[in-house]
């Protein structure tokens, strides 16, 4: 197999993760945002601008893995725009908290896990994309 196939292959790999993620994020958040019953009780003491950027944000998710499977330059901006955007979000978050604002657990860990995939995808498809660098030559 060569590196060519092998980057393929994790392009498309990381592609279904952000589009698996962007679906769970809007089916999650949406159930929050738009039904009442048992996924708004579960939810508790949710942020509500932070769920309404994580929920908003399921689609840019899923554009961005579109653009990741079709291998378009425009997918690597957007998912570094999306770690960024999440990381800011998070830092709002944080002011959110420490000003005394009624929050639950889960909403800090999913923002961690949130600003870690997005970082880790838009820094592994950087480097997937970057040209192989050929053995034995200098610079």
């Amino acid at each position: 197999m060569t590196a060519h196939s092998q980057r393929q292959i994790w392009i498309r790999v990381i592609s279904l993760i952000a589009i698996g993620f962007g679906l769970l994020t809007i089916k999650e958040g949406g159930a929050v945002l738009f039904f009442d019953g048992t996924a708004r009780d579960a939810a508790g003491n949710y942020v509500p601008f932070v769920l309404w950027f994580n929920f908003l944000a399921g689609f840019a998710y899923i554009i961005a893995g579109v653009g990741l499977w079709l291998r378009r330059r425009w997918a690597l901006v957007l998912a570094s725009i999306i770690a960024a955007a999440t990381a800011l979000t998070f830092m709002a978050f944080g002011v959110f908290v420490y000003s005394g604002g009624a929050w639950e657990q889960r909403t800090l860990i999913a923002m961690s896990v949130r600003t870690l995939v997005w970082t880790g995808i838009a820094f592994a498809v950087w480097r997937l994309s970057a040209p192989p660098v050929s053995e034995g030559r200098t610079q």
